[in-house]
């Protein structure tokens, strides 16, 4: 009896590569729309706003992608947020969202973008509350809850949400961007919140230090003030409610 010879194996290897590239096609998509942003050694849209201080030290802004990547794909982190950290975020972010509810900021009915959002503790939050319509985003996909995408170039359609939270913001190396896109996104009327902190410096991964809440405020040229607030949000010290106008303006 003749043994086959090996007519498997380069099938086989063919298929196991498109499958890799299929997994790669939404990092490289994000890449394409990261290669316009401006190199980091520019303003970064914080220069000329002395509450607002962009920090140095990323070579370009795929190197300042790399470095949030470190944080975000960090095994023992991960293995953190879906434990231990799991249940107590989601309890914490419930009530928060449930005090926005009773204030006439959110409803069942709201679209809701949750935005840097990990693992998606926010968005069962969230879902916890009746805000069924909910989805997270950040660079690294964490399905059924967190789809990947860039603060800085996020990958939705104008106007798509009434909604859109985010406890990262001293992560945003250009913060200009961060509030023009949420802007961008936000359905006429909606209502964005920011957990910042004002009173205490962030860690090595936050990319901007902010001095005063005018800092975030002012970036926001087509939303008003809904109010500030102190909050107690995982060493996030101030909530910033804004409100986009009515009247959508579109790039």
């Amino acid at each position: 009896m003749t043994l086959p010879e090996k007519p498997l194996l380069k099938p086989f290897l063919l298929l196991l590569s498109l499958s890799f590239l299929l997994l790669l096609l939404p990092f490289l998509s994000h890449s394409y729309r990261r290669s316009s942003l401006p190199s980091a050694a520019a303003t970064a849209g914080g220069a000329a706003n002395p509450l607002l201080r962009i920090r140095p030290g990323h070579k370009s802004y795929d190197d300042y992608i790399k470095h949030q990547l470190n944080k975000t794909l960090n095994p023992r982190l991960r293995r953190v947020w879906a434990t231990r950290d799991w249940d107590r975020k989601v309890l914490v972010f419930a009530r928060f969202f449930s005090d926005l509810k009773s204030q006439g900021l959110l409803s069942n009915t709201s679209r809701a973008l949750c935005i840097g959002a990990r693992l998606g503790q926010e968005v069962a939050a969230l879902r916890r509350v009746g805000v069924a319509d909910s989805v997270g985003m950040d660079l690294v996909p964490a399905p059924p809850l967190v789809v990947a995408g860039d603060f800085h170039s996020q990958p939705f359609p104008n106007a798509s949400f009434d909604f859109e939270f985010s406890n990262v913001f001293d992560h945003a190396l250009y913060p200009d961007r961060f509030a023009a896109e949420i802007e961008r996104t936000l359905r006429p009327s909606g209502v964005a919140v920011l957990h910042v902190a004002l009173h205490r410096r962030g860690d090595k991964y936050s990319a901007n230090d902010l001095f005063g809440v005018d800092g975030v405020v002012d970036l926001f040229k087509q939303s008003d003030l809904v109010r500030v607030s102190k909050v107690d949000g995982f060493g996030l010290d101030t909530e910033v409610v804004l409100r986009r106008n009515k009247r959508q303006r579109l790039s």
